[in-house]
């Protein structure tokens, strides 16, 4: 039988991994979003939409409910 990971731990594991979530997804948001002037998604933000989507569809991520 595993032994069980204290509260404490799990909620320090919990906060680094949202902390860790928190910088890739603001990394990929300002790498991707270059333009706040127009609706438009210009092509540039286009390819990183579909490198999401691929990346989501490798993972199994898509068309799962939330």
């Amino acid at each position: 039988m595993a032994a069980q990971i204290p509260e404490s731990d799990q909620i320090k594991q919990f906060k680094e991994f949202l902390g860790t979530y928190n910088k890739l997804t603001e990394t990929c948001f300002l790498d991707c979003v270059k333009d706040f002037t127009t609706r438009e998604v210009k092509p540039e933000e286009e390819y990183h939409i579909q490198q999401n989507e691929a990346l989501a569809a490798k993972a199994g991520l898509l068309g799962q409910p939330r």
